[in-house]
């Protein structure tokens, strides 16, 4: 779905998964510092909406998420997986409950999957699912932006700011008084400045929470049963996942950014190195440079200087060997 903010000045369109919205409108590190400062929009309106209806709504979504969410007050923003019977992770939904209706923003193009399963489990619960991307557009509001919500829109209020679920016949006119836009290539530097995970682009087909620091903000360990579980906690109480998210600091004297899938190996082993692990999502910051996200396996010395590609890279723990 093409955003119909594409037409603004200096807007240059994003690629692959993102397709549909702006990577940037011109100034990439401008747009950076705006979000930093609290400043400005972003367009999200290529990810999928989904809400869930209902007066079972929350009961029912309890036994199918990894939150705790029976008790979700109105208006409280959480996250939440959705996992396979071996515990890998198949959806991520950032969700919010307004009082009567429950919803999510998902990955763009994952929300027909989701909707699909969520409706396979309905059995006899009093609910309803629907696929509310082509009515309602996602739009993210930075940490300490002043900018005005429109009344009766619902909204995620996050530490990282604010997501609106805006209709989406209001994008054009919204976007002219919430202050400059600023690109997903922007939105996606604070995002792994802040080490904050993405499925598609830090797991693969067997990632399980435990890898991602995944416990806690959207998995939640005193909870009853659901799919996956035994894998959650077996991993918890008895061992350490194979894998394991770091931060990595680039060479900023290379021109061009490793890209997500490029090897890593230890800097001690030499070009001909074994793998051990890889590059999942690479940015330039506008303070802190080339940065990646990456995982390695869990028993890579923390301190070990690692290569990306040909590209030197210094490691910060994110998740804990």
């Amino acid at each position: 779905m093409k955003s119909p903010l594409l037409t603004l000045p200096g807007a240059v369109p994003a690629e692959g998964v993102d397709e549909g919205v702006a990577a940037h409108y011109g100034d990439l590190f401008r747009e950076q510092r705006a979000l930093a400062e609290g400043t400005g929009f972003v367009d999200l309106s290529h990810r999928g909406v989904v809400t869930v209806s209902g007066p079972e709504r929350l009961s029912w979504l309890h036994l199918l998420l990894t939150q705790h969410v029976s008790d979700l007050p109105p208006h409280r923003a959480t996250e939440a997986l959705i996992l396979s019977a071996n515990g890998h992770i198949e959806h991520a939904l950032y969700l919010v409950d307004d009082g009567e209706t429950v919803w999510a923003h998902v990955e763009p193009g994952t929300q027909e999957a989701l909707i699909a399963y969520l409706e396979s489990m309905k059995f006899f619960y009093r609910v309803e699912t629907a696929d509310r991307t082509a009515d309602f557009a996602v739009v993210h509001l930075p940490a300490g932006s002043i900018a005005e919500v429109p009344e009766g829109v619902a909204v995620r209020e996050t530490p990282y700011g604010r997501d609106l679920f805006l209709p989406r016949a209001d994008l054009e006119s919204y976007a002219g008084q919430a202050g400059p836009p600023a690109g997903l290539l922007a939105h996606e530097a604070l995002r792994v400045e802040q080490h904050r995970p993405r499925l598609g682009f830090e797991t693969d087909h067997r990632t399980i929470p435990h890898e991602l620091g995944w416990i806690g903000d959207a998995v939640h360990l005193q909870k009853g049963c659901y799919r996956g579980q035994e894998t959650v906690a077996r991993v918890q109480n008895l061992g350490k996942p194979p894998r394991r998210l770091v931060f990595l600091h680039l060479d900023g004297s290379e021109v061009h950014l490793p890209p997500a899938g490029t090897d890593l190996r230890l800097a001690d082993d030499g070009p001909e190195g074994r793998r051990i692990g890889f590059v999942t999502t690479s940015v330039r910051h506008h303070e802190l440079g080339p940065v990646a996200l990456a995982l390695v396996k869990r028993n890579v010395p923390a301190d070990a200087r690692l290569m990306a590609g040909d590209t030197a890279a210094a490691q910060e723990t994110v998740v804990e060997p």
